[in-house]
């Protein structure tokens, strides 16, 4: 035999579906629990007829009415009201109004006084039947919620004992007959009995309420990977295209060049230069290829050690300016002194990708690269006076893949560069800002909060985990 597994553990969130579900299953069947205790007033009644005072016996009617037609309203308010709700408004409704059912429990077990030794033994016969008739009917109707029958039964039960004890031993002073004891005995014997049946229904009530709950979970949980793995799907072939298409581009050029050549070598001095862009745009590429690959797989090596700004900046100075140069363009730093702990390796590759950003999309003036400290936080900001970023295009523009439409200049890349820097400042703990307007120029600011390795590699992980479980 396979050993039993151990019960799953329930969340909070599960076992409050599954008492609100066993609440509304209640409240659904409570109309014809309703109609059932209508149904079975004037029955009781036709029975009493001869045998009790009419005054007592519309007292006792007028009692059990009057319940029924507060519970009336109750359901039907919880229909108009609570049902469309969530579950914390089934349980708050229910948890007000749930005293009615153990009342009318305690009204139908008073109706002992009406026939108990009173009437003849056939007429207490069929409404012993009537009330035990009523006790089986609720254990179908109240076993969902497993409080609301016990306080059902133990009222019905409890009322009923009460009056045969006083009637035995209040007015007959145990001078009765011998069948009174046995009816005593069977009520416990039929309490107890119906008792243990409630709890055994209400149990599978709840056992299947929790299998429809994890089924729920199960299915939610295998439609988020089914449309995890076809977004991851539909990324790839988006990814695919435009590499395709960017790629295309500079070996095409390269190819056209190298045939050039290839029938005219006298132009050396004039394809040459060409043929170094073409590669450095096909370099550019593979390295922001690279560092997604990097990024996406979690095998980013982190160095964190104190950073000295002023080489920093002085190191991407020596790279950028004659890019800058070449464009036309005034390259000026500013860099004031100072240490900042972080990654040298991955900070200068953030700043580096802002640099080359802000080259590429200024056809005119030029770009700063400063370092400021200011209330005791350090950043480092580039600005150019170029295309600038609209507002509705700032926050798409680190998304992966994205270009800005009819933005010059981004036909030669992947859209990258910006969703690469966002994911290493993020690893890293500098929280990067943007200000842009469009046709005056852009302003990148990375603060340089010290970065713990620790978090810093968490956050790493975190990052790729993200990516993985992504819907």
């Amino acid at each position: 035999m396979k050993p039993d597994l151990p019960a799953a553990v329930a969340t909070p969130a599960e076992a409050q579906w599954v008492e609100a579900e066993l609440v509304r299953s209640l409240l659904r069947t409570a109309r014809t629990t309703q109609l059932l205790g209508l149904f079975l007033i004037p029955i009781l009644i036709g029975v009493l007829w001869n045998d009790v005072s009419w005054g007592a016996l519309a007292l006792w009617s007028a009692c059990a009415l009057g319940l029924a037609v507060v519970r009336f309203f109750v359901i039907r308010r919880y229909v108009r009201d609570v049902l469309p709700h969530g579950s914390a408004a089934h349980l708050a409704f229910f948890a007000r109004y749930r005293f009615l059912w153990p009342l009318s429990a305690i009204v139908w077990g008073a109706s002992t006084l009406l026939y108990f030794d009173r009437s003849s033994l056939a007429d207490q016969f069929i409404c012993w039947l009537i009330l035990a008739g009523l006790a089986m009917f609720a254990i179908n109707a109240l076993s969902t919620h497993l409080g609301t029958l016990r306080a059902y039964l133990d009222s019905l039960a409890l009322t009923a004992l009460a009056v045969l004890l006083w009637r035995i031993g209040g007015e007959l002073q145990f001078r009765g007959p011998y069948y009174h004891y046995w009816i005593i005995a069977l009520l416990l014997i039929f309490w107890e009995v119906l008792r243990e049946a409630g709890l055994r229904l209400h149990l599978t009530h709840r056992r299947n309420f929790e299998l429809q709950f994890r089924n729920n979970q199960l299915i939610e949980s295998l439609t988020r990977q089914t449309q995890a793995a076809l977004d991851a799907v539909e990324i790839k072939n988006r990814f695919l295209a435009s590499a395709a298409h960017d790629i295309r581009q500079p070996v095409h050029a390269l190819s056209l060049y190298a045939d050039w050549l290839g029938s005219e070598p006298e132009l050396v001095h004039e394809l040459a230069p060409k043929i170094v862009e073409s590669t450095k745009a096909v370099n550019a590429l593979f390295d922001s290829l690279f560092d997604l690959v990097r990024l996406d797989s979690g095998k980013i090596k982190l160095n964190i050690e104190a950073v000295d700004l002023p080489q920093l900046l002085h190191d991407l100075e020596l790279q950028y300016r004659p890019l800058a140069r070449a464009k036309g363009l005034q390259f000026r730093v500013h860099a004031t002194r100072g240490t900042v702990l972080s990654d040298p390796i991955l900070l200068r590759r953030i700043i580096g990708n802002l640099l080359s950003n802000a080259i590429k999309y200024t056809h005119q003036g030029g770009v700063l690269l400063a370092s400021r400290t200011a209330g005791g936080a350090t950043r480092i900001e580039v600005w150019d006076t170029g295309v600038g970023i609209a507002p509705v295009h700032q926050r798409e523009i680190f998304r992966e893949f994205y270009k800005v439409p009819a933005h010059g200049g981004t036909e030669d890349g992947f859209g990258l560069g910006l969703y690469i820097v966002a994911r290493l400042a993020a690893i890293l703990g500098h929280p990067l800002a943007l200000d842009s307007r469009p046709q005056r120029g852009t302003v990148f600011r990375l603060i340089l909060a010290p970065t713990d390795p620790q978090q810093a590699a968490d956050r790493a992980a975190a990052s790729v985990a993200q990516l993985v479980s992504m819907p």
